[in-house]
């Protein structure tokens, strides 16, 4: 492994942009401040690895799919369906090529590896990954409607239709069946 992280410094600052990147398409529903890719990338790493876990894939390499699978739009911002029709749109391999030129060939290498896997869409844990992107937009928009946004029930349902996999299917009607407070009346044992 090469000394200089120097590249690696600079990614850092340049994925913590995420965190201020919000999700276009919400703005669409009316959500005047909509979650931010970052909030989008973190609860998918984590259903990921549950879809995976149930799927009999690797949780962990699902997870890492996840996290790791909207980082180009720190170049690219986050550009929603009906932008994608108008805009060319960057490959995420080739935006991830050069987000990780200059770093230390193993990081660089595995790094573009999860991205090219994620977009092949074959392994059992792309699949479980791609699911948890949809199931995580599905799951914010049953949350932004409880919040009275009622446009973002497109958004559920777009989401709901693209999963693949028999966990993400199943646990997209769990969700639906379940308000986004039910859990908290659970806890103080209210139910």
């Amino acid at each position: 492994m090469g000394d200089d992280l120097s590249a690696v410094a600079h990614f850092l600052y340049e994925a913590g942009t995420l965190k201020h990147t919000r999700r276009t398409g919400w703005w669409m529903a009316g959500v005047r401040d909509p979650e931010s890719v970052a909030e989008h990338s973190w609860r998918a790493s984590l259903i990921a690895s549950i879809i995976a876990k149930l799927e009999g894939a690797d949780p962990a390499r699902a997870a890492f799919l996840a996290v790791w699978h909207d980082t180009q739009e720190t170049r690219t911002g986050d550009v929603n369906y009906l932008g994608k029709k108008y805009a060319a749109g960057a490959d995420p391999r080739e935006v991830t090529a050069d987000q990780t030129r200059g770093m230390p060939e193993v990081l660089s290498t595995t790094v573009r590896e999860l991205v090219a896997e994620y977009e092949a869409k074959e392994s059992p844990e792309a699949l479980c990954a791609r699911d948890a992107d949809k199931l995580e937009c599905m799951l914010q928009g049953i949350e932004y409607k409880a919040q009275g946004y009622e446009n973002a029930q497109r958004w559920i349902d777009n989401s709901r239709a693209r999963l693949t996999t028999e966990t993400g299917k199943r646990l997209a009607e769990e969700l639906l069946a379940h308000g986004s407070l039910d859990w908290l009346r659970s806890v103080l044992g209210e139910t």
